[in-house]
């Protein structure tokens, strides 16, 4: 049997007990899945994203679905920092899986204050910077796209936070770029400690009847299966690019989808889209990844990609 001890995975002083997470805007705040899954049995709870102020987000309709995935034009609704903190936190502090707080902003120094809020309080593990949101008007893929801003509010960050063990900046890359490297590598020398890898692809459906784009927004974020091989050749690229971390994510349904990733370069994967059918996809996963470990002989997670030919 695999040591349980070897399913594990570090990111600066975060230690996740299994590489096997949720990914932000599919999971809540953990709560809402509580019934329905073991949240302790999970690596990591990436949280729905937290603004400074609340959000009502964008207006409906917000989903569309396609042949392979779903469209959502969410728009990052939520309560607000406040809210977060004294609502929802006090749910997550003493999961045994870690707790990643996904955080966004219209502005850097809306990022700033999420992070300096949050780092005085306990049960945070981490931080994701969503800087590739593709359906709000403001932030989003305007700080993802371009390499020398990824890079200055990544430092900003990173120099806000604790120092000792200090909690991970985890910069979450899209795929709606020419070259994924050039955003890794600007988020690397910003000082992220790893890389979410990817966010949504733009996409848009059309009522050919009504003549008119399905979703309010016209356009919306891409997920589930359609997008995977473009997030495991985002993976691939970005994890021979940079020395940190990545976390591979995008249309993870089963334990070979989350192999593909691990197998190109990934250290740990996020499931999404497939939660919202089969709430329990993710546990099936890690059930799959340590029965690879064993049948391969595997000593570690990091060790998966070793195995590609």
């Amino acid at each position: 049997m695999t040591d349980d001890r070897n399913l594990g995975v570090t990111i600066r002083g975060m230690t996740m007990p299994n590489p096997v997470g949720v990914a932000s805007g599919a999971f809540g705040y953990g709560e809402e899945y509580e019934a329905l899954v073991d949240l302790d049995a999970l690596g990591a709870i990436y949280t729905k994203a937290v603004t400074p102020e609340p959000r009502p987000g964008n207006p409906a309709p917000r989903l569309a679905d396609t042949p392979a995935g779903m469209l959502n034009s969410i728009g990052l609704a939520n309560p607000g920092l406040d809210a977060f903190v004294a609502d929802k936190l006090p749910f997550l502090r003493g999961r045994r899986c870690s707790v990643v707080v996904n955080v966004a902003g219209k502005t850097e120094d809306d990022y700033l204050r999420v992070v300096e809020r949050l780092d005085g309080e306990a049960g945070v593990d981490g931080y994701e910077i969503n800087v590739s949101c593709p359906n709000v008007a403001h932030g989003g893929l305007a700080f993802g796209t371009d390499p020398a801003q990824v890079e200055r509010l990544t430092r900003r960050l990173a120099d806000a936070r604790s120092k000792a063990p200090g909690r991970p900046i985890i910069v979450k890359l899209s795929p709606n770029v020419t070259d994924i490297t050039a955003v890794a590598k600007a988020a690397e020398a910003g000082g992220a400690d790893a890389l979410s890898c990817v966010n949504t692809l733009v996409g848009m459906v059309i009522d050919v009847k009504a003549r008119r784009t399905v979703l309010a927004m016209g356009t919306g974020g891409l997920s589930g299966p359609a997008i995977r091989p473009v997030g495991v050749a985002c993976v691939y690229k970005a994890s021979r690019a940079v020395s940190i971390p990545v976390i591979g994510l995008g249309g993870i349904a089963s334990a070979d989808d989350a192999l593909q990733y691990l197998l190109a370069g990934a250290v740990a994967v996020q499931v999404g889209t497939a939660l919202f059918s089969r709430p329990e996809a993710p546990l099936e996963v890690l059930d799959g990844v340590r029965a690879f470990m064993e049948r391969e002989g595997v000593g570690s997670v990091a060790d998966i990609r070793k195995l590609l030919r």
